[in-house]
């Protein structure tokens, strides 16, 4: 199958499959008489899962360790691994996500809930506070410290 067509079919512009075959991601075809590069019909198949794979997080170096260039030079224990890690990658990511969401969402419900007559700089102090003493991740990732009671300890009103 010629470029056109394999760029057609799989939503790729012909610069990006030339890219692909260049970084060793899909095999290399010759050129024929005509000047024209003729595909495998599998071609689109690999595509599908580099750009699936470069979806889901996976960078091209990677993508080139753990996928060969044939079907029978899959590393079956390397894949696996790799496939598993990206699996943790992507959970740590979401646990992130949702501390980032929690955060805005206490921030949002301390906008809207500002107390009548309080200056926005008064209850930015108060927002900030109130973060801090509910231990919301700050934004470096890391969780604001805890009492020694541990990271469930709760303070009582008004301390």
């Amino acid at each position: 199958m010629r470029i056109g067509q394999l760029a057609k079919i799989s939503g790729l512009a012909p610069s990006r499959i030339r890219f692909y075959e260049a970084s060793g991601l899909i095999q290399s075809v010759e050129r024929k008489a005509n000047g024209y590069r003729d595909y495998a019909p599998d071609t689109e198949w690999v595509l599908k899962i580099i750009t699936g794979a470069q979806a889901a997080g996976f960078s091209l170096e990677q993508i080139r360790q753990l996928m060969p260039m044939n079907t029978g030079g899959w590393q079956h224990d390397e894949l696996l691994s790799g496939l598993k890690q990206k699996v943790e990658e992507i959970g740590a990511l979401q646990q992130r996500l949702a501390e980032n969401k929690a955060q805005l969402l206490l921030v949002i419900q301390g906008i809207e809930n500002k107390p009548e007559g309080m200056a926005c700089e008064d209850n930015a102090q108060l927002l900030l506070k109130r973060l801090r003493d509910e231990g919301v991740a700050p934004a470096s990732g890391k969780r604001a410290a805890t009492s020694s009671k541990g990271k469930n300890a709760r303070r009582a009103p008004g301390t």
